[in-house]
C-alpha cells in the first residue's frame, strides 16, 4: 500500500465537524471542483499568487498539480503538508502546514482557502486550530506564522481569534502594484493559554521522521 512507503497518506485530523487529511487521487479531483466553483467573491483577491483568478477548469487544474508538486518536493528540510477539509464526507477546501529547516527553527506557515459556499460557518477557523494542534501538540512547534494582506477582513478576523499577534509587514508586488500583508505570529505559550476545541490526531507517529530530523 502506498501508506507504507509514504505514512503521511494515513494521517488525519479531526475536529468536532470536520476531517482533515491528504486526499487520494479521486478526493483531489473533487476538491479541484470546489476551487472551480469559487473560493472568493468576485473583485476579491486574497492570495499573492492569483491562482483564484484562473478560468475554472485551469482553477481546477492548479489545485491538482500543486498537491502532486508538494508531495513530489517534500524534504525534512522543507516540506509542504496538503491537506483536504471534509465536513460530513463531503470536500470544502484545502489548508496546508509549511516549513523550512523545522528540525532547527521549530516555525510553521499556514495558509487555507475554502469553497465560497461554505464561508462564514466557523469551518476556517476550526481547521486552522486542527493545523495548530499538530504543530504545536505532535510536531513541537515554537511559532505559527502567517501572512494576510491587511485589507482580508475574514483572515485577519480568524488570526485575531486565534491569538495571533502582529510582527510587523510585508510588501509585495501583485499585478504591477504594491501590496501590503500583516505579518503575524502565534507563539506557544499563548497557544497553550488560548480555548481550544478536542481535536484527535490519528497515525501521526510513523510520519514523525518526515518533518523533522530527530537525531
Amino acid at each position: 500500500m502506498l501508506a507504507d512507503h509514504w505514512p503521511l497518506m494515513a494521517l488525519e485530523l479531526v475536529t468536532p465537524r470536520l476531517r482533515l487529511r491528504p486526499p487520494n487521487d479521486d478526493e483531489l479531483a473533487a476538491i479541484a471542483e470546489v476551487a472551480a466553483a469559487g473560493v472568493h467573491r468576485p473583485g476579491e483577491q486574497p492570495f499573492l499568487t492569483p491562482w483564484t483568478h484562473l478560468a475554472p477548469r485551469q482553477r481546477a487544474l492548479h489545485v491538482i498539480q500543486e498537491h502532486w508538486a508538494s508531495r513530489g518536493r517534500w524534504t525534512v528540510e522543507a516540506w509542504s503538508l496538503e491537506l483536504g477539509v471534509f465536513h460530513e464526507g463531503r470536500p470544502i477546501g484545502m489548508v496546508s502546514l509549511r516549513a523550512r529547516e523545522f528540525t532547527v527553527l521549530r516555525e510553521v506557515k499556514t495558509s487555507s482557502w475554502l469553497g465560497l459556499e461554505v464561508h462564514g460557518q466557523g469551518f476556517g477557523t476550526e481547521a486552522r486550530h486542527a493545523l495548530l494542534h499538530l504543530a504545536f501538540e505532535e510536531l513541537g512547534a515554537v511559532s505559527a506564522l502567517t501572512e494576510v494582506f491587511q485589507d482580508n477582513a475574514a483572515s485577519q478576523g480568524v488570526s485575531r481569534h486565534l491569538g495571533y499577534r502582529r510582527d510587523g509587514v510585508s510588501r509585495d508586488v501583485l499585478n504591477g502594484k504594491v501590496v501590503v500583508s500583516d505579518r503575524l505570529r502565534l507563539d506557544r505559550e499563548d497557544w497553550k493559554a488560548s480555548k481550544r476545541p478536542l481535536v484527535r490526531v490519528n497515525n501521526c507517529a510513523p510520519c514523525l521522521p518526515f518533518f523533522f530530523d530527530a537525531n
